[in-house]
């Protein structure tokens, strides 16, 4: 058995696509984690939507044995984490269950928005961090400019920086003795009470509920009687095992490991990530300070195309939640579209993969409203309510304030994209707080309205800028704003599916392109229909869609025509208005998908 001393425990962090996966392919090869046969591309990314979009949602954990150029026997727990926006709740768990970082920057590409948000997360608590310049086989790799870049935009000192190939495999021996040598080993006793952190959780079919722990102090073992310490509950021990990266029985986890345990908890509510876990016998004073809750930021409803399936969604939803804590859903009904869930995601991506696998692995059409935020509402009375749904805004006359929340965003790019970029920010009502250049790459700092953000401001960034500029932010809070709800009338009934907030500055041209777009996607029907953009009592903007028109007067000739003609004419008009009157229009799937993506921004 190795000592504390012996034990590296490091995660991987990178923007998206540098390279993480593959280089922890690499090091699980090297160290003779799996076999040759059983090595694959991405061995540690387990969906099959993560292998398809070539992105990492899940942080993942594998223990290896390696064999150093000094002859001792090392002890390596990596931690693979995903690199984008929306999940940087699952790295910052991740890097607490470690006392260093590898940092992987592409050197074809240099530094990027989300490698200095991991980054300031890993130096935050204080890791030891080793970068990697990947891809140097590419014959755009240059490693001189990359490791400036790191030193001007980071502040790391790059004099030990390993330069390797993910593809080729060239370095990975040299990165394994920089974790060697530069990251420190964990702190912590065998002997003392049993002292450990919760770090991930997720459902198995067979076993229950999986926890991944890191022991800070003294051991858990098999038939153990442990205490979570936020619930109070206690459990026997069942399982006690590590991944290498398969699964692996062993009977006990001392100071400074990571492993997994199971206790037959069959309920993920009842598992707290950053929870404390301690010895029911020897209890400890006080609990690890453990990690800050993930807040859903963007909510939308999530509706069955066929009713029928409601039942189905609602399983798969509940089926979701249990490998997956930080999104929430909770029933909603709507006069257009039926029952539903109202659903909250970390972000854009992770309502788009929320929703995939739920049609993938479920097999249920799904329609999906306006994504929006949650607004602050602040009533005359002194209430403050949290708004999810523009729908059920309050009256307008009992509200004293809105506010929304606000981010603070990092976009790095090619300076020669600066003036689009700043051009955008500022037409999303952004206020700039920082620029600064490395090299031809400028670094820009602004606070913008999340709202604003959550659209198609990533879309919008990549094609203006070609795909090379990067963006990253962070929640900072709520402020007060000019916000105001956008209702929809279709034949004078409000559609609450299409009802967003917006701030009134834009409401007007929004409405227009709303009412435009719906008059192209709803079909005609016998009867004229108005479709109207509404702030409060108040029509902003109309469109019609003309009714089908059947000529009445083509048998009518000889005398008498006139009288006869403007009779029929005049039933026919009768007959229109009761149409009209009792006609329930039909909004086909494809206007909402289309009002979802109208540009927001004239």
């Amino acid at each position: 058995m190795s000592t504390i001393d012996n034990i590296r425990n490091f995660a991987i962090i990178a923007h998206i696509d540098h390279g993480k996966s593959t280089i922890a392919d690499r090091i699980i090869h090297k160290c003779g984690g799996l076999t040759e046969r059983e090595m694959k591309d991405q061995v540690l990314d387990s969906m099959d939507i993560e292998r398809e979009r070539g992105i990492t949602i899940k942080a993942q954990t594998v223990k290896l044995n390696y064999k150093a150029n000094n002859g001792k026997k090392y002890i390596l727990n990596i931690i693979d984490t995903p690199g984008h926006v929306d999940f940087s709740y699952e790295v910052s768990r991740s890097l607490y269950a470690c006392e260093g970082s590898i940092l992987i920057v592409d050197s074809t590409q240099g530094v990027e928005a989300q490698t200095l948000a991991n980054v300031y997360q890993a130096l935050d608590i204080n890791h030891e961090i080793v970068p990697i310049l990947n891809k140097i086989d590419l014959p755009a790799s240059d490693l001189d400019k990359t490791n400036k870049q790191i030193e001007d935009v980071i502040g790391i000192d790059t004099s030990n920086a390993v330069p390797c190939s993910g593809k080729t495999g060239e370095g990975i021996d040299q990165i394994l003795e920089q974790i060697i040598q530069i990251l420190p080993g964990p702190k912590g006793e065998k002997n003392n009470k049993l002292k450990c952190l919760l770090v991930d959780s997720w459902y198995d079919t067979y076993l229950g509920v999986v926890i991944l722990v890191r022991v800070i102090d003294g051991k858990i073992s098999k038939s153990m009687k442990i205490k979570m310490m936020s619930t109070n509950q206690e459990y026997f021990v069942e399982k006690v095992g590590v991944f290498t990266p398969k699964p692996k029985d062993i009977n006990e986890l001392s100071a400074g490991e990571i492993g997994f345990i199971t206790t037959g908890i069959k309920a993920l509510s009842e598992t707290k990530v950053g929870d404390t876990i301690c010895d029911a016998n020897n209890q400890l004073n006080e609990a690890l300070p453990g990690f800050k809750p993930s807040k859903p930021v963007v909510f939308c409803g999530l509706f069955p195309v066929d009713s029928s399936e409601y039942q189905k969604l609602k399983d798969g939803l509940a089926k979701l939640q249990l490998n997956d804590s930080s999104f929430s859903f909770e029933p909603e009904s709507s006069s257009a579209l039926g029952l539903g869930f109202r659903c909250g995601f970390l972000g854009l991506l992770h309502l788009e993969i929320v929703t995939e696998r739920l049609e993938r692995e479920f097999d249920i059409n799904l329609l999906t409203t306006t994504p929006g935020v949650v607004y602050k509402i602040h009533m005359n009375n002194g209430e403050i309510k949290d708004l999810q749904n523009p729908s059920s805004l309050p009256e307008p006359t009992s509200i004293k304030l809105i506010e929304e929340p606000w981010i603070k965003a990092t976009v790095i790019s090619p300076d020669k994209y600066l003036g689009s970029i700043i051009k955008m920010c500022q037409n999303k009502r952004g206020i700039q707080t920082n620029l600064s250049y490395s090299g031809n790459r400028a670094v820009i700092n602004y606070e913008l309205p999340l709202n604003e953000v959550v659209f198609d401001f990533n879309d919008r960034l990549k094609s203006m800028t070609s795909g090379y500029a990067s963006f990253d932010y962070e929640i900072i809070g709520h402020k007060e704003g000019e916000l105001t709800k956008l209702g929809i009338l279709v034949n004078g009934e409000s559609v609450d599916a299409l009802a967003m907030m917006v701030h009134k500055d834009f409401a007007q041209s929004i409405g227009r392109e709303v009412c435009e777009k719906l008059k192209d996607l709803i079909p005609r029907h016998n009867f004229m229909i108005p479709i109207q953009a509404a702030l409060g009592g108040k029509i902003i903007a109309r469109e019609t869609i003309k009714g089908f028109k059947k000529d009445v007067l083509t048998k009518i000739h000889g005398g008498g025509a006139r009288d006869r003609k403007r009779k029929l004419l005049e039933k026919q008009k009768k007959g229109k208005s009761r149409a009209k009157q009792f006609g329930k229009v039909e909004i086909p799937q494809e206007a909402f998908i289309g009002v979802l993506k109208i540009n927001k921004e004239k």
